[in-house]
Order: structure tokens, then C-alpha cells, then sequence
């Protein structure tokens, strides 16, 4: 009966997300843009179910996330524009989309790599101050590398992206297809969809296998996890790399769908978003993370249509700038939700347990 009960649940999911394009376009005056904002969540989805592995499952603070997306997005540049064809080989350029996902996430996981192994033995904030400058340092070196040789493009970025090319279909162009007209924010939304939920079941699967028991094991006590015999340093160290992958293939698809990267892309405030995410939904609990980054990643985009008309309505015209006064509702939003529920919108049993124990002693 329960089994049935999911059935119907994921099919009834599955129609809503085919659809959703469709409504969003057909219902709102701007409703590409709105579609476009829906893309940009399942980009942070994907990111947020990659820093989940490392903060949710192994308890690891990584404030430098970013810079994974950051290496993702930028392979994917390099192999598919203009901007270095000229030096590599041509048999290198624009590889196929599941190749060039493969290399953004190896790559990606070669730097998560780079960055757990001298990190293994850091803990709290110290974790946190290591991998926020190592953010910092991804970002920088994508800004200076325009010299002495060309590599990045420098705070130019690089443009003229190639869009997607799917069984001969380019995703950069309009397709008709049984007398419906899907465009490029169509495209992108079913094939980011894709990739977002093949995140999702491996992530599920990770959490319900013997390396997520060990992530969670190390999470709770690492001593004791290593006096259990799990290889804290490997698991670690694959914890870090699975992460950074799932943000080298978020990356590549969002700079094939914007087309243009620079490292303003990727500042300090985008890891703070992502973390945001997956402490606010539910840390270790892919639900609420998956809720968490829909949350973040659009209510700012709610709040950019409302804030300017509710100005006007108050106070007959424009008094405070609409980004400032955005992030300040957003920000007090975060803090009045961490005070009421510090273990997320959608926390897992066990995390709600651990939160609420000591209520229950007291009532007892």
C-alpha cells in the first residue's frame, strides 16, 4: 500500500515538472524570465546536494564550495569557445555533452581533492577559514590568469559559450516538436532536470550505502569512527571529492546555458548562499536540502517583483534600493527561521531528535 502510495507520488511529481515550463510561460507576463530563475535553482539543487555530502553527511564546514563550480563552469569554457582554439588541439574542442560533463566533475574532484588533503587534520572554524581561502584563491587566479599568458580571459570572462548539442539538436535554438515550440529555457530546464535528478539518486543511493554510514559515522565521532576501523582520511578525502564533483557538473551546465563566465560569478557570497541552503532545509536530509535551495535560490527573485510596487503603494515612490532592501527581508527571514527551528525546515528524525532532546529531559 505504501509502495503504491510513492508511485502515485512520483507520478504525479513527474506531470507537474513536465508541465512546469509551460505554466510558468503561460502564466506570468515575464515568464521566462521566471523560467529562467526555475534553471538557476535546479543549478543550485545540484550544488546544494554536493556541499550536503560534505557539511550534512561528513560534518566537514566548507566555506569555499563555489570554487568547485567555479573550476566546472570554467572547463567547460575553455573546451567550448573561441577563446583558446587557437592552442588546443581540435580534437579537444567541443567534446560531447556527457564527456565534457565527466571531465568538469574529474576535474572538480582532482581540486576537492587538492583541498582535503591538507585540510585532514582541521576541524570547526578552522576547517572553515582554510576552505574559504582556498574559494578565495580559485576566484583570484581566474582573475589574474589573463597574464602573462591568456588563460582565463581575467575579469573579461569568456563569452560565445557553444550551447549544447544533443542528437544533432543545438539547444541554443528554438526546436518545434509535435507543434510545440520549446526554447532555450525549455531546453535547459528538462536537461538541467535531468542531471538534477541523477544527482538526487545518487545521492540517495550514498547516503543509504556503507560510505554515507561512514561519512555519518565520522560526522558524530570521528575517534570513534576510526576506533570502528573506517579510514577516516580516505573517507574524508571522498567525501570532499564526490562533493566537488557534483559542483564541476553544476557548473559546466551553467556556463553552456548563461554562455559567459567571469569569476564575478563566483564570489564569497554565492558559498554563503549554498551553505544557506542546506542549513536552513536540513542538513544530511536530501529533502530538505532539495527544499532549502528552492527556497533560497527563489524567494529573493519573489521579493525583486514585490519590493518596488510596495514601495510605491506605501509611500508613493521608491525610498530604499530594491537589492539592498531585498537581501535585508531575506536575511532577517534566515535569522527569524534559525531561531524557531535551528535544525531546519525539513530535518531528518534523527537531527530533529538530537535538537529536541533536551526538551524532552526538561519535560520529563
Amino acid at each position: 500500500m505504501q509502495s503504491k502510495k510513492k508511485i502515485i507520488t512520483f507520478a504525479a511529481l513527474a506531470v507537474v515538472l513536465a508541465i512546469l515550463p509551460w505554466a510558468i510561460t503561460g502564466g506570468f507576463e515575464n515568464g521566462k524570465s521566471w523560467l529562467r530563475a526555475v534553471d538557476f535553482a535546479l543549478l543550485y539543487i545540484m550544488l546544494a546536494l554536493g556541499l550536503n555530502i560534505v557539511v550534512g553527511f561528513a560534518g566537514l564546514l566548507d566555506l569555499g564550495y563555489i570554487a568547485f563550480y567555479a573550476v566546472g563552469a570554467y572547463s567547460f569554457a575553455l573546451l567550448n569557445s573561441p577563446h583558446l582554439a587557437h592552442v588546443l588541439p581540435a580534437w579537444l574542442m567541443n567534446p560531447p555533452l556527457l564527456v565534457m560533463l565527466l571531465i568538469a566533475a574529474c576535474v572538480a574532484g582532482i581540486f576537492g581533492v587538492l583541498l582535503g588533503t591538507p585540510t585532514l587534520k582541521l576541524r570547526g572554524d578552522y576547517l572553515a577559514i582554510v576552505t574559504l581561502g582556498f574559494g578565495e584563491i580559485i576566484r583570484i587566479f581566474l582573475n589574474n590568469l589573463d597574464r602573462p599568458v591568456n588563460i582565463t580571459n581575467g575579469p573579461q570572462g569568456i563569452n560565445n559559450i557553444s550551447k549544447v548539442q544533443i542528437a544533432g539538436y543545438d539547444l541554443g535554438r528554438p526546436i518545434e516538436w509535435f507543434g510545440l515550440r520549446f526554447d532555450t529555457v525549455h531546453l535547459y530546464y528538462y536537461l538541467i532536470l535531468a542531471f538534477c535528478c541523477l544527482i538526487i539518486f545518487v545521492s540517495l543511493r550514498l547516503q543509504r550505502s556503507r560510505i554515507g554510514r561512514a561519512w555519518v559515522a565520522i560526522r558524530e565521532d570521528e575517534i570513534a569512527a576510526n576506533a570502528m576501523g573506517i579510514n577516516t582520511r580516505n573517507v574524508k578525502l571522498l567525501a570532499f571529492a564526490m562533493g566537488a564533483s557534483f559542483g564541476g557538473v553544476s557548473g559546466a551546465l551553467f556556463a553552456s546555458f548563461q554562455g559567459f563566465v567571469s569569476p564575478e560569478s563566483f564570489v564569497l557570497m554565492e558559498s554563503i548562499m549554498v551553505l544557506c541552503m542546506v542549513v536552513l532545509g536540513g542538513m544530511g536530509h536530501i529533502p530538505g536540502v532539495i527544499l532549502g535551495a528552492i527556497l533560497v535560490s527563489i524567494t529573493p527573485e519573489i521579493l525583486r517583483d514585490i519590493i518596488n510596487p510596495l514601495q510605491s503603494a506605501v509611500f508613493g515612490e521608491r525610498v530604499f534600493d530594491p537589492e539592498n532592501l531585498r537581501m535585508l527581508i531575506f536575511g532577517l527571514a534566515m535569522i527569524t527561521i534559525m531561531l524557531l527551528r535551528p535544525e531546519g525546515l525539513w530535518p531528518s528524525k534523527r537531527r530533529a531528535r538530537e535538537f529536541h532532546e533536551h526538551d524532552e529531559e526538561a519535560k520529563a
